[in-house]
């Protein structure tokens, strides 16, 4: 038996599970406990808690936690927190012998391979390859996107900063949409991830009501005009993507449905040109906590149309499976995952 201990490790939350691999039992879970990562100063005295509490006799032998940002030598910065993580650090005051940090998109990419067929959602069934690579995309806060290559009997994880690739129009409303954002934050460049993202939602918004493509209603205007004059605070009261994407489900809102349906479409054209640089046919995934959300609106619009939109290359993509990762905590199980290859 071996003790596992892995982490989700978020500005907001922090997620821990401790769990004990065997080679007959293999992976199960002993005890988990989700906490606000700001009540702490640091990593160090929540997994103290946690272990006080999860009440084990043993220290973990090995640990891994998914970090909201880069990773670099073996440290990691957290976004929004003043937190400064150092496996070297870690593995001292923990008294944990292996410790690794991995980018939260890279736990994704382990925690595919630990996915139960209800954790899916089938998009395209396309044509699996088993040897072939596999693609993440996911857009939450911001757009990760990630793949993985076979090796040997197992994955080898790469995480990428694709999400900060230039968004490509492809139609006159999309050029539009380009030159009003980048003229509202007088920048040069735009990224996909200011489209394709939570923050993009609100943004596409903002561009169809600013440009009176209808009319809004008075309960989303509400909304998205509190987030707007709590610009620049550590916490807004509001989350206007989530409100927006709701009202587009209820067909509530005749500018949050345009919203929605612009995001879908650069949402799909965004995953067909990450397809086409891997040709993923193991499988492209779509993670991050707006897809299940919406799942309706993704089923019945324009995505898939927009993944295959690819010219002479539409074939090829109509041959790669799609799926939607419904579980929420699929990074955790990737950090589990990668705890146990230490």
């Amino acid at each position: 038996m071996t003790l596992l201990l892995a982490g989700d490790i978020g500005g907001t939350k922090t997620i821990l599970r401790l769990a004990e691999t065997s080679d007959s039992a293999g992976l199960h879970t002993i005890y988990q406990e989700s906490y606000h990562s700001a009540d702490f100063p640091d990593l160090v005295p929540i997994v103290q808690q946690f272990l006080a509490k999860a009440n084990t006799s043993s220290i973990p032998e090995k640990a891994c936690f998914a970090i909201a940002g880069p990773i670099v030598k073996n440290t990691a910065k957290l976004t929004n927190l003043i937190w400064f993580l150092d496996t070297e650090r870690l593995q001292q005051e923990l008294g944990i012998p292996h410790i690794s940090l991995i980018n939260d998109f890279a736990a994704i990419g382990y925690g595919i391979l630990g996915l139960q067929r209800q954790d899916l959602h089938t998009l395209q069934v396309g044509k699996s390859q088993p040897e072939a690579p596999i693609a993440i995309i996911g857009a939450g806060t911001g757009l990760g996107q990630g793949f993985l290559i076979k090796q040997g009997n197992n994955y080898q994880v790469f995480p990428s900063e694709g999400g900060h690739a230039d968004f490509a129009p492809r139609n006159e409303i999309e050029f539009q949409l380009l030159r009003y954002l980048l003229g509202k934050h007088d920048i040069q460049r735009l990224s996909v991830e200011r489209v394709v993202s939570g923050m993009g939602i609100v943004a596409i918004y903002q561009f169809l009501r600013d440009r009176k493509f209808a009319a809004e209603s008075p309960d989303i205007a509400q909304i998205v005009r509190t987030w707007e004059q709590e610009a620049g605070q550590e916490e807004r009261s509001v989350d206007p993507g989530a409100a927006i994407g709701k009202a587009a489900l209820q067909g509530s809102d005749r500018l949050s449905e345009q919203t929605l349906q612009l995001f879908i479409e650069a949402y799909g054209a965004e995953a067909g040109n990450l397809a086409l640089k891997l040709l993923p046919y193991g499988g492209l995934y779509i993670a991050g906590g707006i897809a299940p959300k919406i799942l309706p609106l993704i089923q019945n619009s324009g995505f898939l149309l927009n993944f295959t939109q690819k010219g002479r290359m539409r074939r090829l993509l109509e041959e790669i499976p799609v799926y939607i990762i419904l579980n929420p905590q699929v990074g955790l199980i990737g950090a589990v995952l990668c705890a146990a290859r230490l």
